[in-house]
């Protein structure tokens, strides 16, 4: 149908995903890092490139914009308030854009970076889509580059309460490593040894894991689980917490992540 909207992934570096949706011959880039992945795909299918979503200012989220600019020179191009000078669409907390009848709602989600967003739908006839960059991962959260551990554990709230149903899409590969990390801290996780055990086959066949849900990601993603029993006294052990807050979990779940 030509109102469906299909959602495919563009490889791009060595984790990385470009999102790329699209509608009839109309698409949309969410992060390209990279231009010449992005091109070639949107030139493979057929593709007129109508705007571009960044998520926050890193690198390979933002590489590619100058090439995509300059193949089409009146880009939307929408993001957060940073000091990348492609963006021409400047969004805040709350703002709703509207492309292919879809309102994208922004959230402001900031940890990873200061800067931050998240774009989030309800299209019609399908699950509602989270396009989250590197705040939430599928299994885990983004490193605290700029921000707090507060203010990653209060954006990562702010997701994890959006529909269960929606399909959270990430913009790197990193689920099988989160996924050995979630399962020292939480190992009696059933539904984690599941989702570990599907995520192994799917990697040696080197299929993608992503999109997962925001419901998966409640069940097994332990920096949307800091007030489960476990977790608490496995970091808290890790930790030498005697007494502790879920921002003090969260932030001990993180600095053992970063040197697990």
């Amino acid at each position: 149908m030509q109102n469906t909207i299909t959602i495919d992934l563009i490889p791009a570096f060595q984790d990385n995903y470009i999102w790329c949706l699209r509608r009839g011959n109309e698409a949309i880039l969410v992060d390209p890092g990279d231009a010449v992945p992005a091109i070639e795909a949107l030139s493979r299918a057929n593709l007129e490139l109508i705007a571009v979503f960044i998520t926050h200012h890193h690198p390979d989220h933002v590489g590619g914009l100058a090439k995509l600019m300059a193949k089409w020179p009146n880009l939307p191009v929408y993001g957060p308030q940073n000091s990348v000078p492609e963006i021409n669409r400047r969004l805040f907390d709350g703002d709703r854009v509207h492309i292919f009848d879809i309102a994208f709602s922004v959230h402001e989600v900031p940890g990873h970076t200061l800067d931050h967003v998240a774009y989030f739908a309800q299209p019609d006839n399908c699950d509602p889509i989270l396009f989250c960059g590197d705040t939430l991962f599928a299994g885990g959260c983004g490193r605290l580059f700029e921000g707090s551990p507060e203010q990653m554990l209060n954006s990562l709230t702010k997701l994890s309460e959006l529909p269960g149903a929606t399909r959270v899409y990430c913009a790197h590969e990193y689920t099988l490593s989160n996924l050995v990390f979630a399962s020292a801290v939480e190992p009696e996780n059933l539904a984690l040894k599941a989702r570990f055990e599907e995520t192994e086959k799917k990697r040696k066949k080197s299929i993608a894991t992503v999109p997962s849900t925001i419901e998966l990601e409640r069940q097994t993603n332990p920096f949307l689980r800091v007030k489960s029993q476990e977790i608490q006294r496995n970091v808290a052990s890790w930790a030498q917490l005697q007494r502790w807050t879920d921002v003090q979990i969260f932030a001990g779940l993180r600095s053992w992540k970063d040197n697990f």
